[in-house]
């Protein structure tokens, strides 16, 4: 009976830290949506989104070929990399998956205070897998949107075409920075999914130290800021 309630007990914490470390990241998200509003230039991605459109215009206005395509190159080998390094870090969990009997209590050494139940692995292992599939399928689409791009950059504006004008080409190629960004996120989320092995308050602990991080990556130069204060 005790160890019944010890494993429901575990369980709970479990849940719950994995609540909290999802709540506090919505939080966040949500505290960078209404700063946007207030100063459209107070993140990188929204800067970078800025820095995109004047580019594109400038490409197709100057006929700067040989610049679109190595830029475009650089970022779909980018892309490239990061959606292969994804594909490995698959095959890295799923072979930990079935590992799982002999690495169980290695992995729980550490764990003061979750539930030491295998189906609960399976399920951390899981979440891995999906968080990995999702900046794997992110980065292949900003690959396909930066070959898509390198087309239509370099047809020329004297062609009149309605649907490749500057502005609709740069905002092709600002989803696939979306796409890029959402997979550099998958990336960041994965941290505390890792330390979640070794226990829960391990993953709150990541959680709270990845916050600190992506305050500094997100936010543009604050310069920018004060521009809109």
């Amino acid at each position: 009976m005790l160890e019944s309630l010890e494993r429901f007990a575990g369980l709970h914490i479990d849940l719950l830290s994995f609540a909290f470390c999802v709540g506090i990241l919505i939080v966040y998200h949500v505290h960078l949506r209404i700063k946007l509003r207030q100063h459209p230039t107070y993140t990188v991605q929204a800067l970078n989104n800025l820095a995109r459109t004047a580019w594109v215009a400038t490409v197709m206005a100057e006929r700067r070929d040989i610049l679109a395509v190595q830029t475009l190159r650089n970022s779909t080998m980018a892309a490239s990399f990061l959606a292969s390094t994804a594909v490995l870090l698959i095959i890295g969990v799923l072979s930990l998956s079935a590992q799982g009997d002999k690495l169980g209590d290695t992995w729980h050494l550490l764990n003061l205070f979750g539930t030491k139940e295998s189906a609960l692995w399976l399920a951390k292992l899981l979440l891995m897998t999906a968080d990995l599939f999702v900046a794997f399928f992110s980065f292949s689409l900003s690959i396909r949107v930066y070959n898509h791009v390198g087309y239509l950059v370099n047809v020329p504006l004297a062609a009149g075409h309605k649907a490749i004008s500057p502005a609709h080409v740069a905002e092709f190629l600002n989803s696939g920075g979306r796409y890029y960004s959402i997979g550099q996120r998958a990336f960041y989320f994965l941290v505390p999914l890792v330390f979640w092995l070794f226990g829960p308050h391990f993953m709150v602990i990541a959680t709270v130290g990845l916050i600190f991080v992506l305050r500094g990556v997100d936010r543009a130069p604050r310069v920018l800021e004060e521009d809109y204060t």
